[in-house]
């Protein structure tokens, strides 16, 4: 990536800094700040790396040439990233001035990508006292530069708490001894950024949202992969920079027409979004985590930090850093770059990681991600994979589900009569099949040979479905997996999933037990007909 250093820097700020106890800070202690800019591919310190932001910079700094080092309380919560064995791991918090600098010799980037969420008495003084904690152990450790993710905001206004102690903690760093690239980005599109989380679970619950009169409000939206670009890129930025940067997608839209636009790219109905004079915001995130997903604790804050416009001020980033390939990303395909798959119905993107800044991560919060219904039954038998594995191919057509056929043959007809495909299509082989194949209302998604069949629902319902059967070796005999999953599809589909809810606990049980107890019967016929 070329970067571009703009004719005129902004010139270094003294040499000094001396910081009085206002805040948490520690009467008389003076710094010296280190004269040497960022170099191209140094060594970088990551703090919230188990964060949505962090986990998906990672990667990028070590496709970068980067020497990435990790800052964390719980290893633990890294054990499952695809990147754990690229970095080094310091386990330690940021409250702990010693052990930060420690961590922070020999680096030449520090990125401090941490903000609770948390409230309550004393909250934006002690985000502030672990921010100077942070700036005076990179000015010890003679780190170049910081770099800070902030909010959006408008200039001259009273502020949310959260969005408050945000600019506060970016002017902590502006005011240190080290250089410090500010970044201001307003709501960030990527599936587990909790302000996209909060659209899409409203859109897709909701087709009359009565809300707030701040949905008016101005937004400036900018995708995760755009967020990510500047962030890498200021690891290799050249001269001396200490300044804030707005960065954000250029288009504005009201919160409102953010609904909108994500309701039509998800292919939801028209949704229509009532401006409401509430007055109260923790009325409002009370609505929200009633209505979503998302807990109060957060719902709050991201509701209040919502009462003013978030639009750019300014542009300066384009004289550091020239635009993506292609530019920065608009908001419709932002949207549709965090649907991703699911949007295009590949399952896959549920249960693995497909490496893409927009797609889920292990770390992300348990509400993140389109809504996924599943049913869930394990099955250990005394038969070997290899007979189970014959009647998970044969289900289906003659050969039937396994369980209550009238309940199946109901549903069929009602397929049918709303203009699906019902269970009269059968299937082309009694044993065999291939990926693409019909099976009554299902598709074969994937087929691996003696050990995982996926069926994709083509029957009518509000979402999309699939079917998974597969088996594996267990000791001396075998494990039966079956999952059923539901995307659905607006509050249709919600309310779908519970009707259908009591027939899952009757079919799906009784299900697992008898391709298992079919298995069994065609070892016992097997033993039969060797017999003499």
């Amino acid at each position: 990536m070329h970067l571009v250093e703009p004719a005129a820097v902004q010139p270094a700020r003294r040499s000094e800094w001396t910081v009085d106890d206002r805040d948490g800070g520690r009467q008389g202690v003076t710094m010296t700040a280190p004269s040497n800019t960022a170099r191209p591919h140094g060594s970088v310190l990551v703090t919230g790396a188990t964060g949505y932001i962090g986990g998906r910079l990672v990667p990028k700094l070590l496709e970068a040439g980067h020497t990435v080092k990790v800052l964390v309380r719980s290893p633990d919560k890294i054990a499952g990233v695809p990147w754990r064995d690229d970095v080094d791991v310091v386990e330690s918090s940021l409250d702990d001035g010693d052990a930060l600098r420690e961590a922070l010799a020999g680096v030449d980037v520090f990125y401090y990508l941490v903000h609770s969420m948390a409230a309550g008495a004393g909250f934006e003084a002690k985000e502030k006292a672990m921010a100077r904690t942070a700036a005076d152990a990179a000015a010890a450790a003679g780190v170049h530069r910081i770099v800070y993710l902030g909010g959006l905001h408008p200039q001259g206004v009273e502020l949310s708490t959260h969005m408050r102690s945000r600019e506060a903690v970016g002017q902590v760093f502006l005011d240190s001894p080290v250089d410090a690239i500010v970044f201001q980005a307003g709501v960030v599109i990527g599936s587990g950024s909790a302000s996209f989380e909060m659209i899409r679970h409203l859109s897709e619950t909701l087709p009359l949202m009565p809300a707030p009169s701040w949905v008016r409000n101005r937004i400036e939206a900018i995708a995760v992969r755009d967020v990510l670009y500047y962030l890498a890129a200021a690891a290799s930025l050249e001269g001396r920079i200490n300044r804030t940067f707005d960065i954000g997608c250029r288009q504005v839209l009201t919160y409102a027409g953010m609904m909108k636009e994500y309701a039509a790219e998800a292919g939801l109905p028209h949704r229509v979004v009532l401006a409401l004079p509430v007055p109260a915001p923790k009325l409002a995130g009370m609505w929200v985590a009633l209505t979503t997903p998302i807990p109060l604790s957060m719902a709050v804050p991201l509701v209040q930090s919502l009462q003013h416009d978030a639009v750019s001020n300014e542009h300066d980033i384009d004289q550091y850093v020239p635009q993506p390939d292609g530019g920065l990303t608009p908001y419709r395909a932002a949207v549709a770059l965090a649907l991703g798959k699911e949007r295009d119905g590949q399952v896959e993107t549920t249960w693995a990681n497909a490496g893409v800044a927009s797609d889920p991560l292990p770390s992300d919060p348990d509400w993140a991600g389109h809504k996924v219904y599943m049913d869930e039954r394990t099955f250990h038998g005394d038969v070997d994979p290899a007979h189970v594995w014959t009647v998970i191919e044969g289900i289906g057509g003659r050969n039937g589900w396994y369980s209550l056929p009238l309940a199946w043959q109901v549903r069929g007809w009602l397929d049918k009569l709303t203009g699906g495909a019902g269970l009269l299509r059968g299937r082309r082989h009694p044993k065999t099949l291939s990926t693409g194949e019909v099976v009554d209302w299902w598709r074969v998604e994937r087929i691996e040979h003696g050990s995982l069949l996926r069926l994709r629902a083509e029957m009518r319902a509000p979402g999309r479905a699939w079917l998974e059967l597969a088996v594996e070796p267990d000791g001396t005999g075998s494990r039966y997996r079956q999952r059923a999953i539901f995307f659905p599809k607006g509050l249709s589909g919600r309310l779908y999933w519970l009707a259908v809810l009591p027939f899952h606990h009757l079919i799906f049980p009784a299900m697992a037990r008898n391709i298992t107890a079919a298995a069994r019967k065609l070892v016992d016929a097997e033993q039969v007909s060797r017999t003499p």
